[in-house]
């Protein structure tokens, strides 16, 4: 499966069986697809083990291999589900390669005796170049690099990197505006995870400064395009990935084909105009290479333009009394148009009904009539021209030749995760940006930056638990290892790591200075907390975004002491960007009233809402649940920000989808 000494792979996105087949249409050497269940992109149509097992025998026949994502946070209560899956999928499609975030599901994979790959998802957080060695740890074949990084900030990864893991980086597609694996928003304002596949995009939204109505905070697609040449030159760099499990086969196809003829005769003038020309129409949004080249970072954000999917092609009006849509070019019958953007009430995907010219009303019926307004724009999102449509015949016709499996029910369970630690003596830890206030109560911990080890005194430096930050650059670890270095000497009580990969930067974990996995490890399950406990952690702050029933299940089956955020601020993101348009320190409001406001920490930007969590009521229930400590996270209000008139219990009180 190594890339040694061949060129990186050509993966691409399969959400729906068009888009799979246009990806084998299009030459990309491998597809990359997710189950009914655990995959980060729910809202795809993903496919059922029988499905898949045709798929990948297709797949096998035309030189492409079939990487299966498995790459959400994984609840206590699904253990034994995940396991059952992974069984099937070792018995009846064998897959190239399990695609995932949570380490319990390498576990699973191992533990049921499936042979394919782990490849460590991008939700992961793999961020900095030591991290590789824990991956290695974990078993991983191959780590999914985040968008966010430079050409150089690639290569200090291909330089670090064991020999046994490879790199894959994405080149084309929709860029989040949180880093991957450290964004809650959807979350915080209504239980719908990114980190379990649901995310609404609520950063799509157009927010209000001061009467200034933008989408501060709307990414436009990444799109490497000839400069993918680089990464030729970069050792180690397995796969060029494309984003977009819920795009359409047109879109599969054109990108797919641009990215080969870059890899296979980028040098050739013609080869990159005719890939520029296929990602000219490839439906998406408008490009940017982001931080590629880190001598001219382009920002992902451009608030005073559009950035919905699609070429705009046309609005909406009447015509002889009824709805219509007028377009400047013609279309094919079949045609996706989304009318409105996608954040928008009212907004709506319909099908062209057949051929029609340039500028003929296309009938249709709106889903709601009260919330259509005249000159709506319409935007193509997925194109049928008749080249590709009898490309996907043609293939759909060989996928319905291979038999589908009679797909058996599978007695697969988890290993067992041992035993909770019994009932301990409730701890409360305060949580402070630079330093605590004098004699204050209960455990202390400092988030560790140069400004954090200057304020506090020598003296209480070994009396703080120090907390690393939840994202570590490749430009920061060298910095952060000093730091650490700074505290150990100074004889720091603990640390709280906020990725498990930061066990790394630790180095030798001493039973005298206690490791615990921070909130930001998006912790939901027993097997994750029995890895940690093998890596040497002492003790697990859980995701915050699990319901009641979520922390009781973990508590019931976690090997190590349990923590919870109980009151203070979480983010709703952290970002590596921010548009200039967007004033720090100031307040932001949603369509529905909802304030957020951005802060900068070292490299980061700390999107916060504008009201608090506030769960200190529910701790004598996560007592009885096995927890023992409760963690207040103190941020510094800023003045410009109204104080909140409300708290939130987070998801205690719903049902994490």
């Amino acid at each position: 499966m190594g890339s040694k000494n061949s060129l990186p792979e050509i993966l691409a996105p399969a959400g729906n069986r068009e888009s799979f087949l246009a990806a084998l249409a299009a030459g990309a050497d491998a597809v990359y697809l997710g189950l009914k269940h655990f995959s980060a992109r729910m809202e795809a149509d993903n496919f059922s083990v029988a499905e898949l097992s045709a798929m990948r025998r297709l797949a096998e026949d035309k030189g492409a291999k079939t990487y299966v994502a498995m790459n959400t946070m994984v609840k206590a209560g699904e253990l034994d589900q995940a396991a059952r899956l992974l069984d099937k999928l070792s018995a009846h499609v064998k897959p190239h390669a399990v695609i995932c975030q949570d380490p319990a599901i390498a576990r699973l994979a191992k533990h049921v005796g499936i042979e394919s790959e782990i490849h460590i998802s991008t939700l992961a957080n793999v961020s900095f170049p030591a991290a590789l060695k824990s991956a290695e740890r974990l078993g991983a074949a191959r780590v999914i690099l985040p968008r966010e990084l430079s050409i150089d900030e690639i290569r200090a990864f291909s330089e670090a990197k064991p020999p046994s893991v490879d790199l894959e980086v994405f080149v084309h597609g929709a860029l989040c505006y949180g880093v991957s694996g450290r964004c809650y928003w959807s979350s915080f304002l209504g239980g719908k995870s990114s980190l379990r596949g649901r995310c609404v995009q609520p950063c799509r939204r157009t927010y209000n400064h001061g009467g200034d109505r933008r989408r501060f905070f709307s990414c436009l697609d990444l799109g490497l395009g000839p400069m993918v040449k680089l990464l030729l030159q970069t050792p180690g760099v397995a796969g060029w990935k494309i984003e977009g499990r819920k795009k359409g086969p047109h879109y599969v196809y054109h990108v797919a084909r641009a990215y080969r003829l870059l890899r296979d005769a980028g040098d050739d003038t013609g080869a990159r105009r005719e890939a520029a020309g296929l990602l000219d129409m490839a439906l998406g949004r408008p490009l940017t290479r982001f931080r590629f080249l880190p001598q001219k970072v382009h920002p992902p954000m451009r608030p005073g333009e559009e950035t919905g999917s699609g070429l705009l092609v046309g609005r909406t009006g009447r015509h002889k009394g009824r709805y219509a849509v007028y377009t400047d070019i013609p279309l094919h019958a079949g045609d996706r148009l989304r009318i409105g953007y996608e954040d928008e009430p009212g907004h709506q995907v319909i099908r062209a009904p057949r051929q029609a010219p340039k500028g003929r009303p296309v009938f249709y019926k709106p889903s709601d009539p009260e919330l259509v307004s005249p000159e709506t724009p319409v935007f193509l999102i997925d194109r049928r021209a008749p080249e590709l449509v009898e490309k996907l015949r043609r293939h759909d016709s060989l996928l319905r030749a291979v038999t589908h499996p009679e797909v058996a029910a599978s007695e697969a369970a988890a290993p067992k995760t041992g035993s909770p630690p019994g009932q301990m003596e409730p701890a409360i830890m305060h949580v402070q940006r630079y330093r605590p206030p004098k004699n204050a109560p209960g455990e202390q911990g400092v988030w560790l930056s140069a400004e954090s080890l200057r304020q506090v005194p020598a003296k209480m430096a070994s009396s703080i638990y120090w907390w690393l930050p939840p994202v570590i650059w490749p430009d920061d670890q060298e910095r952060f290892a000093g730091l650490l270095d700074a505290a150990k000497k100074a004889g720091a009580k603990g640390w709280v790591l906020n990725a498990p990969w930061q066990v790394s930067l630790l180095g030798k974990v001493s039973a005298k200075q206690p490791v615990i996995a921070g909130p930001f490890c998006n912790v939901a399950n027993g097997l994750f907390v029995k890895t940690l406990a093998e890596w040497g952690f002492s003790g697990v702050i859980a995701s915050p975004e699990l319901s009641k029933e979520d922390f009781t299940a973990l508590g019931r089956t976690s090997p190590l002491p349990l923590g919870a955020v109980v009151a203070g601020l979480w983010p709703l993101c952290l970002s590596r960007s921010l548009a200039r348009e967007v004033p720090v320190e100031k307040p932001l409001k949603s369509p529905k009233g909802e304030v957020c406001w951005v802060r900068r920490y070292d490299s980061a930007y700390w999107v916060f809402p504008g009201w608090p969590i506030r769960l200190a009521t529910q701790e004598k229930a996560l007592a009885k649940a096995g927890y023992s400590l409760f963690v207040h996270l103190h941020e510094p209000w800023p003045r410009a920000v109204p104080r909140p008139l409300r708290s939130t219990t987070f998801n205690w009180n719903l049902r994490l989808l």
